[in-house]
């Protein structure tokens, strides 16, 4: 879908540059600019104290790219840049607004020159206020700062720490929105639009709900342990081979009388401390421990059918090892093939969007640190003379070449 669309990436980590691995796998032309010494996420394994071979949090952001190392503080490196965004549609980067700025990197210096640029910018606070300087990572912008972690862990229980770059794609994937819709408006006014995400700014959006509650009422329920529920039934219940289901009755009493066929228990239902939403919330502890008592009778088979027969919405707490054997997650297309260096395919997490009959998977491995430098210099205008030059003065290519 965006082939034809050149994308100049100047990010590190995850979430911008997860932006532009999708942009690449939906066909755009997803030019690196690295380092000399490659993107730090490049290490994340190392890092941690491991001995794994490969980088698959790295493989996945940005396979399909190619990768430009070069020193952009020094006045040849920023100028290579500046060239490279002559015939570009889109620049994304996460990189501080002063050092860009003193590049002549920033959006105002750019528009003047390209009014057609479409500028992505990635930040943990935004780009205006007292802190837009501030440098985030998710766990302490999207999950921390935004309040998302506060109310995942329940009421008088320490905080919980996030899960891998998860606030990272969440961005990534409203950049990725953002860049596509400035896209839409370019084709009808020509003009570029500065498009910025934060990560404070999507983690507040991805607690919306809660959060507007919030704002409307001043107020917002805490997350409960599961036996002081607000609905005990929309709840977590083990099955007899130790399975946990998740049951999520919807809104009002519509699905009661279901649960309570499924479970074997229609006794209940005349049962005053139960026969209202407010009595069952009244009464949460007791009923979560009848409903338990139901569920260790039955492996999760028997559940499948039960829950299925009344029409309810449920589904199994699975593992990652159980969802990557999961054939619905197959069938909905959450997992692509993609290209290593060695012609041979590994198994990745697609992008969240499918689009029928298009090529929107994987166009190649992800580039070792500098490994299109020549081509794309040359593509932009360089000599092969010039581009020695640029190696002799340790401006270009990899740090260990």
């Amino acid at each position: 879908m965006l082939e034809g669309i050149r994308v100049i990436e100047m990010a590190t980590y995850i979430a911008a540059p997860s932006a532009g691995g999708m942009l690449a796998d939906w066909g755009a032309d997803v030019i690196k600019i690295e380092a000399r010494e490659g993107d730090p996420i490049r290490h994340f394994f190392s890092t941690i104290g491991t001995d794994l071979e490969g980088n698959p949090v790295f493989d996945l952001d940005n396979r399909g790219k190619r990768s430009v190392a070069l020193d952009f503080s020094t006045k040849e490196g920023a100028d290579a840049v500046h060239r490279l965004l002559e015939g570009a549609d889109v620049f994304l980067t996460n990189l501080r607004p002063g050092s860009l700025k003193r590049a002549g990197l920033d959006w105002e210096t750019l528009h003047k020159q390209n009014e057609k640029l479409i500028y992505a910018t990635v930040t943990g606070y935004g780009i205006e206020g007292p802190e837009a300087d501030r440098p985030g990572f998710d766990m302490a912008a999207f999950w921390s700062r935004a309040g998302v972690g506060r109310l995942f862990a329940p009421k008088g229980e320490d905080p919980v720490p996030l899960r891998t770059a998860f606030g990272d794609h969440v961005t990534g994937q409203a950049t990725a929105a953002g860049i596509c819709a400035a896209l839409v408006e370019r084709a009808r006014t020509n003009k570029g639009r500065l498009v910025e995400t934060s990560l404070l700014r999507t983690g507040i959006y991805s607690l919306g709900s809660d959060m507007a509650i919030q704002l409307k009422f001043g107020r917002v329920a805490s997350t409960k342990p599961r036996e002081e529920a607000i609905n005990p039934v929309n709840n977590f219940f083990k099955s007899k081979d130790g399975f946990w289901i998740c049951l999520m009755p919807r809104q009002g009493s519509k699905d009661w009388a279901n649960v309570l066929r499924a479970i074997d228990r229609e006794d209940l239902a005349g049962d005053p401390k139960f026969d209202s939403s407010k009595s069952r919330r009244k009464n949460g502890p007791e009923l979560v421990r009848l409903i338990d008592e139901a569920f260790s009778k039955r492996d999760l088979e028997e559940w499948h059918a039960r829950l299925d027969a009344e029409h309810l919405v449920w589904a199994p707490v699975q593992t990652p090892a159980q969802v990557a054997e999961d054939p619905q997650a197959e069938a909905a297309g959450a997992f692509v093939q993609t290209p290593d260096h060695s012609g041979g395919m590994f198994r990745a997490p697609a992008t969240p969007v499918r689009f029928h009959g298009a090529d929107d998977g994987p166009k190649g491995p992800s580039p070792h640190v500098g490994q299109h430098t020549d081509e794309v210099l040359k593509g932009a205008g360089y000599s092969d003379d010039e581009i020695t030059e640029l190696k002799s003065k340790s401006v270009v290519g990899p740090k260990d070449a």
